[in-house]
């Protein structure tokens, strides 16, 4: 089997995941479906990268990424930096004919989004990006139920993202609160995920309206810093979407109160619904309706679906029985991408994938703009086929 030598670019808190799922990958499949080597890692600063080396286990650091990208002994290459830079590195990536697995958001814009759609074109190298909510158990279990017309015709759905970890307003400005960087706050961050995760399982979204508000509307520029910057980035963002035969609510907020990390959806259908909550992980809950009514309520009802970590061959370890968490998503992700070389194959999500997604997100923004009226996804930038 061939050894792929990988590149890391960024490493923080993603970056530190992705090595993460690379280092184990070996425990949680056997076989391996590719060999890998952590090469290189590249950071801002000399000082983070040579720190991110020791941590990581690679073989050299270094704070330009030109050195990661035109390494002949690296042939994956992770996009794990702030948002503003995925544009470049990915396309800088894909001329220098490496295999790219890149984090969420693909980009910051629609136009970029078509830009790199253009460039897999001339480069149709190995690509993914890192949506791992569809790597859930339970979730591969509703595409499945989902796949197969299980609900028959969908009426609407309702999803949602919810994160707590920005309530404090004394919690200082970052890249993630930087509009020239992150490209958007709740939306971009968490509702570029939900927003996969329900194209995925229930269409594309044909159009959108949004409201994406600033709650806390300024904050300090350091932690302790009597100093405020005013924020220009959403602390929340409700979309009302259509597909193609459905109407969806979704909701993406990094204000809500109580939540930890709260992914959930409801479908509903003409002959069923299906529920999840990934702050429990182990379970979809089906609701049947062709199941027979009776006295005493018959056979109607919520089925709980025991999908723990029920993962296919040749997932073989820890084992079925035991709950599902976050990393295991994320090392189930890269499988399918490593994989996916292996086999000769397209991985999905692809960076396809990530750009329709993109398109959604300059949809919200754009109908936002304009005061919560109806944009078509295919009229925020040009349309992707």
């Amino acid at each position: 089997m061939d050894t792929y030598g990988v590149g890391v670019i960024g490493y923080g808190f993603i970056g530190k995941v992705h090595t993460y799922a690379h280092q184990t990958m070996r425990y949680y499949y056997e076989p391996v479906p590719l060999r890998t080597r952590l090469v290189g890692v590249c950071t801002s600063r000399r000082a983070t990268a040579d720190a991110a080396k020791e941590h990581g286990g690679f073989d050299f650091a270094t704070d330009d990424p030109a050195e990661i990208l035109t390494r002949e002994d690296i042939r994956i290459v992770h996009i794990c930096t702030p948002n503003d830079s995925h544009a470049r590195l990915v396309m800088e990536a894909l001329r220098a004919g490496k295999a790219v697995y890149c984090d969420k958001p693909l980009c910051l814009s629609a136009a970029e989004a078509v830009e790199i759609v253009a460039a897999l074109e001339h480069h149709p190298v190995p690509n993914q990006m890192t949506f791992h909510n569809r790597f859930v158990p339970a979730t591969l279990r509703a595409q499945q139920l989902m796949a197969s017309g299980a609900l028959g015709r969908i009426f609407h759905y309702r999803a949602q993202y919810l994160h707590a970890g920005y309530i404090d307003p004394e919690r200082p400005m970052s890249w993630r609160m930087d509009l020239e960087r992150s490209g958007g706050g709740a939306l971009y961050d968490l509702g570029s995920h939900v927003i996969d995760l329900m194209r995925w399982l229930a269409g594309e979204i044909r159009s959108v309206r949004a409201e994406l508000p600033t709650l806390i509307t300024s904050r300090p520029v350091a932690k302790g810093s009597a100093e405020r910057r005013v924020v220009k980035v959403d602390d929340i963002a409700l979309l009302s979407v259509r597909t193609d035969e459905a109407y969806g609510l979704i909701e993406a907020s990094r204000l809500a109160t109580g939540a930890n990390d709260a992914l959930r959806f409801e479908i509903h259908g003409e002959n069923g619904a299906l529920r999840f909550d990934s702050e429990e992980p182990s379970w979809l809950h089906h609701y049947d309706g062709r199941r027979p009514s009776g006295d005493l309520g018959g056979d109607v009802g919520y089925t709980k679906i025991e999908c723990v970590q029920r993962y296919p061959a040749p997932a073989s370890w820890p084992g079925p029985k035991f709950a599902p968490g976050w990393l295991r998503f994320h090392v189930a992700c890269l499988h399918e991408f490593l994989s996916s070389i292996a086999e000769g194959r397209q991985a999905e999500p692809s960076l396809l994938e990530g750009a329709r997604t993109q398109m959604v997100l300059q949809a919200a923004l754009d109908s936002a703009a304009a005061g919560g009226n109806e944009v078509e996804v295919a009229q925020a930038g040009v349309a992707l086929s």
